[in-house]
């Protein structure tokens, strides 16, 4: 499907999008559904992805079929079913809970920039992924994850760092996830090429 220019995003076919907005050069995939949410530049998600109250960072790759925000069903009441919030659905003179869709789109997950998803992986409301973290397939995260920190499992838990510290710490303080669009092209040969202690050798941070 052809971008019309690059401030447009590239949405799939049955791709369904509500009261969220989008930086340059993203994607969202087929039958996927974004609500509430913001995509900074260059960040996508592949097909049938399910994205709710979330500021998802620049670069970041969304896997097929992750949940990213999943709304909860209120615990402490006599009933979990919707029909405590979703009144109107039920009855003609009951309306819908506006105070419980506030609290819900107001718990906010954060994807970090460059971060990576795995296929079907879920992220639960209020938890933050650091940047360039690898959320392994088929992970439930429940808890933050540090920076450049790789996590998998039910409920997920740290496997390994991506770098030593030193090298994280001076990807943070690069952050070339900033760069502009020319910046990028012009280092994209090194992006490529180098690892990343040699790139940061030759760029900074």
């Amino acid at each position: 499907m052809p971008r019309l220019s690059e401030a447009d995003p590239v949405l799939h076919p049955g791709a369904v999008i509500a009261n969220s907005t989008f930086g340059g050069w993203c994607e969202v995939g087929a039958q996927s559904t974004i609500l509430n949410s913001d995509f900074g530049d260059y960040a996508y998600c592949e097909r049938l992805c399910d994205i709710a109250n979330t500021s998802v960072g620049r670069f970041a790759n969304i896997a097929a079929m992750c949940r990213i925000g999943p709304t909860d069903h209120p615990m402490q009441t006599a009933s979990l079913h919707h029909f405590l919030y979703r009144s109107s659905s039920y009855w003609d003179d009951a309306a819908d809970d506006a105070d419980f869709f506030a609290a819900r789109a107001a718990r906010r997950t954060v994807i970090g920039p460059d971060t990576w998803l795995g296929h079907g992986a879920i992220v639960k409301p209020e938890v933050t992924i650091g940047a360039g973290a690898i959320v392994a397939a088929g992970a439930v995260v429940t808890k933050d994850v540090a920076a450049y920190t790789i996590v998998a499992g039910v409920p997920a838990r740290p496997l390994r760092a991506r770098f030593a510290a030193d090298i994280a710490d001076r990807l943070l303080a690069l952050a070339w996830w900033d760069w502009d669009h020319a910046r990028l092209r012009d280092a994209l040969t090194d992006f490529r090429s180098l690892p990343a202690q040699a790139f940061l050798d030759r760029y900074g941070g």
